[in-house]
Parts: structure tokens; sequence; C-alpha cells
């Protein structure tokens, strides 16, 4: 098992607690109104997405797309 999925596992552990909390702030903000819920559930679901794009990219940010152009290799695992 190599670092690399291990980082992809903990990303995606941690899109889905920002949903979860995200979607348990809106059930909490349409019990009570608060707008400090709302706000919360917002943040959240802004992490979640923002995670999830990271995720997305990740081999453009750990710079393999550089290495494999220039190996001249076209691995996409």
């Amino acid at each position: 098992m190599s670092l690399i999925w291990f980082h992809r596992l903990l990303i995606s552990t941690a899109i889905v607690f920002c949903v979860g909390f995200a979607a348990w702030e809106i059930f909490a903000f349409r019990q009570t109104g608060s707008a400090w819920l709302l706000l919360f559930a917002l943040l959240f679901l802004g992490a979640a997405a923002a995670l999830a794009i990271y995720l997305r990219n990740l081999r453009r940010v750990l710079g393999y797309e550089r290495d494999e152009k220039a190996a001249g290799g076209d691995r996409t695992s």
C-alpha cells in the first residue's frame, strides 16, 4: 500500500466528514433558525468542495504529470 493511496483515503474520509457535518448543521438550522448553523454548513460544504478539487487534481499537485511527460510515458494509473 503506497502513501499516496493512504492520502487519497484520508482526503476522501475528510470529504465525507465535511458533507456529513454540513448536513447535520443544516438539519439543526431547520430546527432552530440560527444563522450561525447555516454559516457553518456553508463553510463545511465549501471545505468539502475544495478537498474534492484537491483530490481530483492530486497527481498534478504532486508532480506526477510532469514526470510522466518528461519520461515520455502515458500511464494513467
